[in-house]
């Protein structure tokens, strides 16, 4: 799930209304003038005058397996986001598992994460057949690597070649998670659904409930995230920005992320999926923000417990973060 790849001008709170942004921005100041006019005070007695208007975002969306077009706005989070598109397209809201940007395959690259470009479109995946199998763990790594929509629904981004799963050819890129031996896993973020899957006994049977996306007629043979880009969508400088907490805003990127911030998240990208199953490039986004300006490992594990402390991650990893981004600082990549 891209992070922010840019560092950013001046954030403002996507509102439709915000008259104190609205007349900073035309120069106006809480006395009423206008930078280099003047503008006679307010008549006594008469309402005041409305206020300016934000543009409204509207994005398009698409469901992946093929629909008309719709029109989304009007959404602060990822949740609100997938609300929005089920009552556009009039299917529950439970019936979207994830969704990718400009293109409608399962591009595991193109994943809606926690940013969306201003021209973006978005295709929604949705639930499709269900099926339940038996995996014999002979091995102690399954070769899946997890990741989730933000929303309470973890799926599989990556299976690695040659793996238990890869040979067993019945699970797919794209497939959602939905119990492990009985256990519900909807609402499980996709660190914990990997820790289920890593402390899983070797040499023992396990039942694994999954539900495919549903495929258009192109998309039947395909096991794994495609390597291509779609042509003729591009996005646009603009970005929405959905956040855990707080409004969401409208970024502007100045410029694109320097090399040795891009080489880090890669490194720390690379080190959650060996430590912990997953691959997550807005949590090793955050994490290469948390430790850039830090001076020692202390400082950054305390910075990771405030703001990443659910997580949980174990003093090894944590080490082996700090020296990813001091490898990556010094040029050592």
């Amino acid at each position: 799930m891209p992070l922010g790849l840019g560092r950013r001008k001046k954030a403002s709170p996507l509102m439709e209304e915000d008259d104190v942004g609205e007349r900073t921005a035309l120069g106006v100041s809480h006395a009423g003038g206008v930078s280099g006019s003047s503008i006679s005070p307010q008549i006594p007695g008469l309402p005041p005058p409305a206020p300016a208007l934000r543009p409204r975002l509207v994005f398009h969306a698409q469901l992946a397996h093929g629909s008309p077009t719709g029109r989304i706005e009007g959404f602060s989070n990822v949740k609100e986001l997938y609300a929005k598109i089920a009552e556009a397209f009039n299917i529950p809201t439970s019936e979207v598992m994830f969704c990718t940007l400009n293109t409608h395959r399962l591009d595991m690259d193109k994943l809606l994460g926690g940013q969306i470009g201003l021209e973006d479109f978005i295709f929604a995946h949705i639930r499709g057949q269900k099926k339940e199998l038996e995996v014999y763990k002979s091995e102690d790594s399954l070769g899946l690597t997890i990741t989730d929509n933000g929303s309470g629904y973890a799926f599989i981004k990556r299976i690695k070649e040659g793996s238990i799963i890869h040979r067993m050819q019945l699970i797919n890129v794209g497939d959602m998670i939905e119990a492990i031996n009985g256990r519900n896993l909807v609402g499980s973020r996709h660190f914990e659904v990997a820790r289920t899957l890593k402390e899983l006994p070797k040499g023992r049977i396990f039942t694994m409930k999954l539900c495919e996306p549903r495929k258009a007629f192109d998309m039947i043979s395909q096991r794994s995230s495609s390597s291509s880009s779609s042509a003729g969508i591009s996005s646009g400088r603009g970005t929405l920005r959905l956040r855990a907490k707080g409004p969401p805003t409208v970024e502007e990127l100045v410029r694109e992320v320097s090399v040795i911030e891009e080489k880090a998240i890669q490194k720390v990208d690379d080190l959650l999926e060996s430590y912990m199953g997953i691959r997550d490039s807005d949590l090793a986004g955050t994490m290469v923000e948390l430790g850039m300006d830090k001076q020692n490992p202390d400082d950054f594990s305390q910075a990771l417990d405030r703001t990443l402390g659910d997580f949980a991650f174990p003093d090894e990893f944590v080490f082996d973060v700090w020296g990813a981004i001091g490898d990556a600082k010094a040029g050592r990549y």
